[in-house]
């Protein structure tokens, strides 16, 4: 064991990407299903951007975890399958993108179980990882989450290794996630949602996130990264990305896992 992990691993790195579509920008404003340029830009992650990610990830041998909002995996099932068939995870990400902190708990619960159901049916299992749209959880998100059986949740920022969370006296694994290692604040530009700021280039996101793995392989931490297909998945910065799994591979004890397999490690790690 090096440091917190198991047998000579030093660093462990999971790739997760947020399969948006237009499900964030129609909740975060209704009227946007009324403008075709910003839908046409949204709808490219899961049609061109995903797809062509998933033959990047294969070349590479690369595992991901996808965080797909059950109204994307109701319009675009195909791509889910794929998804799964190809042996990457299929994760929770609201039906719509709503956030919870803005739902009922009720409510809340509905859409938890409707995208369950619409993941079952497409993969044939349900999803056992969970990320909450805009990454705010309500007070009830946990115990929510752990009665219907997820594993881990993927959402807050308290730590940058695994930590355990306790829903109500059930205990489960946190995937913790940060605004640094997002590709949305970096390159998001979307003049109807007034997100107007200039997008950094590939070159800077790329020293950005490589400073961040160093430091997380220094200390011996995760490295999760979370990325848009519809941002991301643009050709120059696709090949970026291509560029920092090259580099993070150069550095010894460096394993690539999906969140649930992180989180499952993490559990058996701390049970010992």
């Amino acid at each position: 064991m090096t440091g917190l992990w198991l047998d000579d691993t030093r660093c462990v790195v999971s790739l997760g990407f947020d399969v948006d579509g237009v499900s964030g920008a129609i909740n975060r404003n209704p009227n946007a299903a009324h403008l075709p340029t910003l839908m046409s830009m949204r709808e490219y992650g899961p049609s061109v951007a995903t797809p062509r990610i998933l033959d990047v990830l294969g070349e590479l041998d690369v595992r991901a975890s996808f965080f797909v909002p059950g109204y994307v995996a109701e319009t675009h099932p195909e791509l889910v399958e794929d998804i799964g068939r190809r042996g990457h995870e299929v994760g929770h990400h609201g039906y719509m993108h709503e956030p919870p902190a803005t739902l009922s708990k009720d409510r809340e619960a509905e859409v938890l179980d409707k995208g369950i159901e619409i993941i079952e049916r497409i993969i044939g299992a349900p999803p056992k990882g969970y990320r909450s749209p805009s990454w705010e959880l309500s007070e009830h998100s946990l115990s929510l989450l752990a009665e219907r059986g997820f594993v881990y949740d993927s959402s807050l920022m308290g730590d940058d290794v695994p930590y355990m969370v306790d829903a109500d006296g059930t205990r489960i694994v946190e995937v913790p996630v940060h605004w640094e290692l997002d590709d949305f604040p970096y390159y998001a530009f979307d003049p109807a949602l007034g997100l107007i700021n200039t997008p950094a280039s590939p070159a800077q996101v790329f020293e950005a996130w490589s400073a961040a793995f160093e430091g997380a392989h220094h200390y011996g931490r995760s490295f999760v990264l979370t990325l848009h297909p519809f941002v991301s998945g643009r050709p120059g910065r696709l090949r970026m990305l291509e560029r920092l799994i090259g580099y993070i591979r150069g550095f010894p004890g460096v394993r690539f896992m999906t969140a649930l397999e992180l989180a499952e490690t993490w559990r058996r790690s701390v049970e010992q």
